[in-house]
């Protein structure tokens, strides 16, 4: 008999490890075999029916139960009561979704991380948070946690259950690859704008990820443009939602590396009258290294009383967000770079002078620099002596 480790299985039944753990520990998984803390699963072993109040009801399709969660939640219910978060939450199945968004907003990562953990068993409710999972993981510097969401995602990809929910899944996937600074992994339609296959709930966030991807780009003007047609039709005077706050800090970030300071303070000291009188801070922390003291500044000026909760925690979770970038990195370093650019890397790193490495590839030296320094960028570093120890990281992480 052929066997699966719970990792392969989640992937196989669309769920995360911890979920068929917890099959495992129930006994609710026929034939499974156990060697001190592994699990060995049978090949064709049926993934368990969802059990309520003592019955076993069949499984509900992914994609119908994510269309009748949002046919009774209308655009504005889904958008956030700074005070009154629980207001719209009578749809209680996304309750924990709202706490979660709260608590990550005011820079409570754990509490957000167990909201996530809450929905485990509502496929639908969980679907919708990854995101904000991904974002909580990154966040706390915790990369088991990110690939189990990651695990879970990938899994629902492969067994293809629908148009609206592989673009779900991809979307959630893409806060991860921008916030690695990876748009190269942001999947084609999210790069292109066609959101044909998204709900209207979701498709806020998408113009939100694609406004990212142009900053990853260093594309300011079309970050700009995305942004700002955004604003015009989603925003609300009365209600506050991640994307009337992120887009409005990317058109923030794209004025000020634009130089257009005015205006890049105008966004930012607007994103804040929004935020920081309900001690939402994150965003702040978040963005605080794009905008060369500009923040700071904004800060100083309109509320001195947050200055140093928003530096504390930019200082606890840079750390995190680099023990993040470098693992996704080491990871996905043939997504990230192509094998060319790899081999071109490890000879820079082992100090070959330029000139050899181009005559060998029979390029020039100015066209190795000019690779070189877009190798750079992908990874965030900016010349050999980082590149080497990257890639002592990498052999490290894999």
């Amino acid at each position: 008999m052929a066997y699966l480790t719970v990792v392969e299985t989640g992937i196989k039944w669309g769920v995360s490890p911890r979920r068929v753990h917890r099959y495992l520990q129930d006994g609710r998984v026929k034939d499974a075999v156990r060697f001190g803390s592994a699990w060995m699963i049978p090949e064709d072993a049926e993934k368990p029916t969802v059990q309520r109040r003592g019955k076993v009801l069949p499984q509900k399709s992914l994609s119908a139960d994510l269309n009748y969660l949002f046919a009774h939640i209308s655009m504005e219910d889904a958008r956030y009561y700074p005070d009154e978060i629980f207001d719209s939450a009578a749809k209680q199945r996304l309750r924990f979704q709202y706490e979660g968004g709260r608590a990550y907003l005011q820079g409570d990562f754990e509490l957000a991380k167990s909201c996530f953990l809450k929905i485990e068993q509502d496929e639908a409710a969980k679907l919708n948070a990854c995101s904000l999972a991904i974002a909580t993981a990154i966040s706390l510097g915790d990369y088991t946690f990110y690939t189990e969401v990651e695990t879970y995602l990938k899994g629902i990809l492969e067994a293809d259950v629908g148009a609206n929910v592989s673009a779900l899944a991809e979307l959630a996937l893409a806060t991860a690859y921008v916030s690695a600074h990876a748009p190269q992994m942001v999947p084609g339609w999210l790069k292109e704008g066609n959101f044909a296959a998204l709900q209207p709930q979701w498709k806020s966030d998408a113009v939100y990820k694609r406004a990212k991807y142009f900053q990853c780009l260093g594309k300011y003007e079309s970050c700009l443009a995305v942004a700002q047609t955004a604003l015009a039709f989603c925003s609300s005077e009365h209600k506050v939602s991640f994307e009337d706050i992120y887009l409005r800090l990317m058109c923030a970030v794209a004025y000020n590396y634009l130089e257009r300071a005015d205006e890049a303070k105008r966004y930012l000291l607007d994103a804040m009258n929004i935020c920081l009188p309900h001690g939402f801070i994150t965003p702040f922390a978040e963005l605080i290294s794009s905008f060369s003291g500009l923040m700071e500044q904004c800060l100083k000026q309109a509320f001195p009383m947050y200055y140093d909760a928003v530096i504390k925690q930019w200082e606890r979770t840079v750390p995190n967000w680099i023990i993040y970038h470098n693992q996704f990195t080491a990871d996905n370093i043939t997504l990230i770079l192509s094998l060319r650019e790899i081999e071109l890397a490890t000879l820079v790193a082992r100090r070959v002078p330029y000139e050899k490495i181009a005559e060998q590839n029979c390029i020039s030296v100015g066209r190795l620099k000019n690779i070189m320094t877009g190798i750079y960028d992908k990874l965030l570093i900016s010349n050999r002596s980082e590149l080497s120890k990257f890639l002592i990281h990498l052999i490290h992480y894999a």
